[in-house]
């Protein structure tokens, strides 16, 4: 779970932080800026804005339950397997749970192209199987440099789950 928090927590420190060579040169263009790297680009396969269509799920709470805690902590540290599972396959950008207790439970962010490829891996779900958990997928725009944010995680992270 401090994983999931962690790489939530990164996303929005990264989202903010400011460019300081903007403010050291004011003149400089945006690609002069950020450093545009080409080849980092096509690697990450990233349009002209830097971005690419990656598929976003929202994890909704099922109709099911575990009828007692030793299975529920059975079932959630599945759940967090299979999510480290599709991180270390490059499948999944990010993952991280709503803190509220609402019925929407967190959110993925898959490197897949189309829904039916997200579809495939959310069936691979043990929450999903069992119906504690639901899925609503969308596809979604955002920064191709994304695909980097696990690799960034892995520096940072003192612990495993």
């Amino acid at each position: 779970m401090q994983n999931i928090k962690a790489l939530i927590i990164l996303f929005i420190l990264l989202a903010g932080c400011s460019d300081r060579n903007s403010e050291q040169n004011p003149q400089m263009t945006s690609r002069e800026k950020t450093g545009y790297d080409s080849l980092l680009a096509r690697e990450l396969g990233a349009d002209n804005y830097g971005m690419k269509q990656y598929i976003m799920a929202f994890l909704i709470r099922g109709d099911s339950s575990s009828a007692d805690s030793a299975e529920a902590g059975r079932l959630q540290e599945a759940h967090l397997d299979n999510i480290t599972r599709m991180a270390e396959e490059g499948k999944l950008i990010l993952a991280g749970p709503f803190l509220d207790n609402t019925y929407l439970r967190g959110i993925y962010i898959f490197n897949v192209s189309t829904i039916e490829e997200a579809e495939e891996l959310t069936g691979t779900d043990p929450a999903i199987k069992a119906g504690v958990l639901k899925m609503e997928l969308h596809p979604w725009y955002g920064s191709a440099a994304l695909q980097k944010l696990n690799e960034m995680h892995a520096r940072i992270q003192a612990d495993s789950i």
